[in-house]
């Protein structure tokens, strides 16, 4: 694995840092995005906008977590982007392009990215959300990028995910500086690292050399939801391979992007069997004010309800999750749930904590179930197969 000449010594400090200020170590996770567009439903919806949305379907039960006296995940010895943490196993190398296109494959992406992210800042949110939904279904192999009458991109739970353009325009440009050899599921990976860096996260290295998938089916599609319990959504990350830590270190994301009104308005219904009577009142007034039980709208509020965190990738989602100002059910659970209660107050007290393991987890993602070697293609085009 190739790193920047500065990179050891700068994750180093970040990581001494960490060890110095964190509370305990303690840190297990859970995950479900969840950031939305601006559209309208003409019944309720089925799943956020620009979040990852989460799915009806219930695994196994997941074992016992860890309790709080757990070690965290990275160490001094180690550190925090070290074979250890990253997912060797997967195939997949940091610098898989260095010796195979005469042109410098990040570089060219990166600034691509960088100009489309002055013009709309929730493009982040927006390839979050892209991400995921393309990862938890068939794996990280672009499948959901593909157009049909029956392909993923069809499904209920994909109606409102988006960023696909910025996608098209990278493979053009890939297709122009290096020809068939760049993949789509490489593009989307190298850009969301880049989205994740430009909103204030942390620059990790990017593994690559996956390839495209050749199938694309909408009844494939089985996706977290946002009503679930903790339990039920620890389940739905254990049949990927995603701890009760790393579920809620990925939530973490929710620190930019948006909910629509409709995955609200349940929670703040009197008699209402989802009427969450532990919300913070204030927070309820504001909602209940934006979102009228009832009265269809295209309303919207921010996921992560801190005043200071300015669509800024931080730790600030978590303190208000300890402070009852969770805006989805799920969510919220997190503070209160035994399981992941002490890994909401670990990430909270502890912003460099929150960018190592946000970072490590993204790595994690990013290899899920990936295709490479002979496997699968390197489209030409990301919509459609060759």
């Amino acid at each position: 694995m190739k790193f920047s000449p500065h990179f050891g010594l700068v994750m180093a400090l970040a990581l001494g840092v960490m060890l110095m200020s964190a509370p305990t170590a303690q840190c297990f996770t859970m995950f479900g995005f969840d950031f939305s567009d601006f559209f309208s439903f003409a019944s309720k919806p089925t799943s956020t906008d620009d979040v990852i949305a989460l799915s009806p379907g219930l695994a196994p039960a997941l074992a016992p977590a860890p309790g709080p006296g757990s070690a965290l995940r990275t160490s001094r010895r180690s550190g925090p982007f070290s074979s250890s943490s990253t997912t060797s196993t997967s195939g997949l190398v940091v610098g898989f392009y260095n010796d195979k296109c005469s042109s410098d494959v990040e570089a060219i992406i990166e600034a691509l990215v960088a100009e489309e992210f002055d013009l709309d800042p929730t493009i982040l949110p927006a390839l979050l959300r892209l991400q995921f939904h393309d990862c938890f279904v068939k794996g990280c192999d672009s499948s959901l990028l593909i157009d049909g009458p029956t392909s993923e991109k069809t499904a209920d739970s994909n109606f409102s995910v988006r960023g696909y353009e910025l996608i098209e325009k990278l493979k053009a440009a890939m297709e122009e500086a290096c020809p068939d050899v760049v993949s789509c599921s490489d593009i989307v990976a190298i850009a969301t690292k880049v989205l994740i860096k430009l909103g204030g996260g942390l620059d990790f290295p990017v593994e690559t050399g996956r390839r495209d998938g050749l199938v694309s089916n909408a009844a494939d599609v089985d996706l977290p939801s946002p009503s679930m319990t903790v339990a039920q959504s620890a389940a739905v990350f254990a049949a990927k391979d995603f701890d009760i830590e790393e579920m809620v270190v990925l939530l973490g994301y929710h620190a930019v992007g948006i909910a629509h009104c409709g995955f609200i308005e349940d929670r703040l219904s009197p008699g209402n069997s989802q009427f969450d009577a532990d919300m913070d009142p204030s927070l309820r007034a504001e909602l209940t004010q934006l979102c009228p039980v009832g009265v269809p709208n295209n309303n919207f509020t921010p996921l992560n309800q801190d005043p200071t965190n300015n669509n800024t990738l931080d730790n600030t989602f978590y303190g208000q999750l300890i402070q009852e100002r969770g805006v989805l059910s799920l969510d919220q659970l997190l503070s209160r749930d035994p399981a992941t209660a002490g890994i909401v107050a670990a990430l909270a007290q502890n912003r460099t904590l929150f960018d190592i393991r946000s970072a490590q987890v993204m790595i994690k993602l990013q290899a899920v179930e990936v295709l490479t070697g002979t496997d699968g293609e390197i489209r030409k085009v990301c919509s459609k197969f060759n």
